[in-house]
C-alpha cells in the first residue's frame, strides 16, 4: 500500500494548522479537508474523501479528539495523533496508533505518514 495522499486535519491553532498545510503541499499530499473542534470533524469523517487523518489530541476548549479517533478506527481510517504532551496523553485504546511529536518538522510528518501507508 502507498503513503495517503489525502489528508484530513484536526488541528485548532491556525498557525499549526497553515504549517501542516504547507509541509503536505511540498510532500504531494492533498489537505481533503480541515476542522478546529470535534464536532466539525466528525462531520468530515462522515462525509469521507480522505486517506487518513492528523489528529491534534488536545483541541480548543478542553475537547480532546478521541470522538473522532474512534470514529476513525471503526471505519477503518488510519490515522495519527498529534501531540505535544508525553505517550500517558493518548487514550488508552489508541496507544497503538502512530504519535506526531510537537514540534512538527516536514521529516517526522513524512515519515509518520509514510509509515501509514
Amino acid at each position: 500500500m502507498t503513503s495517503p495522499l489525502r489528508i484530513l486535519l484536526v488541528e485548532d491553532e491556525p498557525l499549526i494548522a497553515m504549517m501542516l498545510e504547507d509541509f503536505l503541499e511540498v510532500l504531494d499530499r492533498q489537505v481533503a479537508g480541515s476542522a478546529d473542534n470535534v464536532a466539525s470533524a466528525l462531520d468530515l469523517v462522515a462525509a469521507g474523501g480522505f486517506d487518513a487523518a492528523i489528529l491534534d489530541v488536545n483541541l480548543r476548549g478542553g475537547e480532546k479528539s478521541w470522538p473522532i479517533a474512534d470514529a476513525l478506527a471503526a471505519r477503518g481510517m488510519p490515522f495519527l495523533l498529534a501531540t505535544g504532551g508525553s505517550g500517558d496523553s493518548v487514550a488508552p485504546q489508541h496507544r497503538d496508533r502512530p504519535v506526531l511529536q510537537k514540534p512538527f518538522t516536514m521529516d517526522g510528518v513524512q515519515k509518520a505518514l509514510d509509515a501509514l501507508g
